[in-house]
């Protein structure tokens, strides 16, 4: 046990020595940087506003069991996940315990292949089965 503290008093001793080179070069490097930086912020011209992707506006024509639970006109892929979360929300269908994972009513087990209980990630890849 006494060889213990004498290591532990030579190592401190060694790091204040590295910390203090190393400052002064950590200290240039951030100035350097910094002033690389503003030309090429000016530089860059003002993005344009986001264009959404027209795969995911796309109507889908939806499964008899899938609409049975949402509705049966065509809609987009992200309009059917925004539907699926409605009726879970509105069902008081998720877990308690994990909020991950859904319990399905009876129209909903058709919908997930008759399992009782599916993990959301889980939930988007069973329902796409339902979507052409």
């Amino acid at each position: 046990m006494a060889t213990a503290p004498k290591k532990a008093a030579a190592k401190p001793a060694a790091k204040p020595a590295a910390k203090a080179a190393a400052k002064p070069a950590a200290a240039k490097k951030p100035v350097a940087k910094a002033a690389a930086a503003k030309p090429a912020a000016a530089k860059k011209p003002a993005a344009a506003p986001r264009k959404p992707n027209a795969a995911f506006m796309k109507p889908m024509t939806l499964s008899p069991v899938l609409a049975a639970v949402i509705g049966a006109a065509p809609i987009p892929r992200t309009e059917v996940t925004k539907k699926i979360w409605e009726y879970i929300k509105k069902h008081k269908l998720q877990d308690e315990a994990n909020k991950r994972n859904i319990n399905a009513d009876d129209k909903l087990k058709a919908v997930f292949g008759g399992k009782a209980q599916v993990t959301m990630f889980e939930m988007t890849k069973l329902i796409s089965a339902h979507l052409s």
